[in-house]
């Protein structure tokens, strides 16, 4: 299904989008949810040309690249250089500015193939690959810059994906936070990132591609559709789902959806409740 003024990728049908999702809702709340598995859900419901047996594909590619590493290597660094050398080195997963400009880099089957990606994809890949291998390893959500730590917090290494697996010294987190939000690095900044909060990350980075292209509000809309799946997502998803369903057309849904998130923030702020409604009332007036 393409459309002919849009580059790909396209999304898959409704009745295969609806699988997805019911199978992205059931992981997501599962008790140890599988990062990698959300992370081709999310790919799927992106691309349509994604099929179970290319989901299995990426996979069986994670499985192989981690049956790559050496067995037991160390302690926490050794950890780190032996994926550093085997992912960043060996197959030269890493990124460049340029890929922030494209969705595939939102994608873990696109980022398994072209070996590029966002910080936080190519994390992924080094997580999944070195857990599998039996490395005690985690995401660490900086602000702005997604890297990866081995070992406990005492004897914590950094490395960034993004940067070919390099390993982070002496001062060189607390700049890569300096230059993205301009605040100092705390710690609690370091602690291991949950599996969901990888994903609702890497949903809002999908989300934020969109919205600087408006003829993708397509894709916006799926994002935001999975990230109300996640348990416990923030309300304002609702505004946005809202938003951008009125912004499509779509404007019964849309006011709807608004009138639902303003009855949610009622409680706590009546005048932003009551400039929702408003909007909701603005959409539905769109029809006549």
């Amino acid at each position: 299904m393409g459309h002919p003024y849009l580059p790909p990728p396209y999304p898959p049908p409704p009745e295969r989008s609806a699988e997805l999702r019911q199978r992205f809702a059931e992981e997501a709340r599962s008790e140890r949810p599988d990062l990698s598995g959300l992370c081709l859900l999310i790919g799927a419901e992106a691309d349509g040309s994604l099929d179970d047996r290319g989901m299995d594909e990426a996979q069986l590619e994670l499985d192989r690249l981690a049956g790559a590493l050496p067995y037991r290597p160390g302690g926490p660094r050794a950890w780190a250089e032996a994926v550093r050398r085997l992912l960043g080195a060996e197959h030269g997963f890493h990124g460049t500015p340029a890929d922030y400009q494209r969705l595939e880099s939102s994608l873990l089957h696109e980022v398994l193939r072209r070996r590029r990606g966002l910080p936080i994809l190519l994390s992924v890949v080094w997580m999944e690959v070195a857990r599998r291998a039996g490395a005690p390893v985690y995401g660490v959500a900086l602000p702005g810059h997604f890297v990866v730590g081995f070992g406990p917090a005492e004897e914590q290494v950094l490395a960034d994906p993004f940067d070919g697996g390099r390993l982070l010294a002496g001062t060189d987190a607390e700049l890569l936070v300096a230059g993205a939000t301009g605040a100092p690095l705390d710690a609690s900044m370091l602690e291991p990132a949950a599996p969901l909060e990888v994903v609702q990350r890497i949903l809002n980075n999908i989300r934020a591609w969109a919205a600087a292209r408006p003829e993708r509000s397509d894709v916006a809309l799926r994002a935001v559709e999975l990230a109300l799946l996640i348990p416990s997502h923030p309300a304002r998803l609702r505004y946005e789902r809202g938003q951008l369903l009125v912004q499509r057309g779509e404007f019964t849904a849309g006011a709807a959806e608004l009138d639902t998130y303003a009855e949610l923030i009622e409680v706590v702020d009546e005048p932003a409740a009551r400039k929702v409604r408003q909007q909701a009332h603005t959409a539905r007036a769109m029809l006549n």
